[in-house]
């Protein structure tokens, strides 16, 4: 999953879906969830939790697995293309941007919107107003597109506290270091098949970051999930499992 979230905001009907074929792991990396909370006295860098991924696939006895990340999962996915391909049958990428995709001119950042509401992550809020203000923020992420549902990411938000057992919202990621994150030009060597899922109404990562992540990929393919923003709403939770789907079986023939 994506910065600061844990494996609970993996929809439980994709996982229903992608289930019908294949086992799957979902987890809550360090910081979130149920994982340990410690990044203020043992700090690490973003690749430290993408080697996370290849301890979870060790631990549960897995030589190879199809990987999807969404948003800083994409990222952890690049990693992995790059550090453990073959640990790898295919992956498959949403919601992110391409290793080194901050040195090309132009491209698009984040909306000024969402850039005021992660200035607000420290803010001090009581139970009701971190409820409150977690139901915005993925108000904003899921874009104008796809009409939102604020009852649906409530209900989610609620589920995140009550599996993570604490009601602050998570910042360790957004401090971790990025060192390493530079290896753009390396992803024209990837031979594993990787899916990238351009999202159109994605404010963070907006076109033409999808486009330019599946140029930079060798052999990668890329698909357009219209109206998808950078959030997992249930609508749309039938169109990406049969295209993650369709991309896991061509993998694997």
């Amino acid at each position: 999953m994506g910065a600061n979230a844990s494996g609970i905001v993996w929809p439980e009907e994709l996982l229903a879906r992608l289930t019908t074929r294949h086992p799957v792991i979902r987890y809550d990396h360090r910081d979130t969830g149920r994982s340990t909370w410690a990044f203020d006295e043992i700090p690490y860098a973003v690749a430290d939790l993408a080697a996370d991924a290849v301890a979870v696939l060790d631990a549960w006895g897995v030589e190879r697995a199809h990987v999807v990340g969404m948003s800083l999962g994409g990222t952890l996915v690049q990693l992995l293309l790059l550090d453990h391909p073959d640990r790898l049958l295919s992956a498959a990428v949403f919601c992110t941007a391409a290793l080194s995709a901050w040195e090309v001119p132009d491209m698009p950042g984040p909306g000024t919107a969402l850039l005021r509401m992660w200035g607000e992550f420290d803010d001090p809020r009581d139970d009701a107003g971190e409820l409150a203000w977690r139901v915005e923020h993925w108000r904003l992420l899921n874009g104008t597109a796809i009409p939102f549902d604020a009852d649906e990411f409530r209900d989610l938000e609620r589920r995140v506290i009550a599996h993570t057992g604490r009601p602050e919202s998570p910042t360790a990621h957004a401090r971790a270091d990025q060192d390493g994150l530079d290896r753009g030009p390396e992803l024209a060597g990837v031979t594993v098949p990787v899916l990238v899922v351009e999202t159109p109404e994605d404010p963070v990562n907006p076109p033409p970051h999808g486009e330019h992540l599946a140029a930079a990929i060798g052999g990668a393919t890329l698909v357009t999930m219209p109206g998808m923003g950078h959030a997992l709403p249930t609508v749309l939770v039938p169109a990406l499992a049969e295209v993650l789907l369709a991309h896991t079986g061509a993998a694997e023939h």
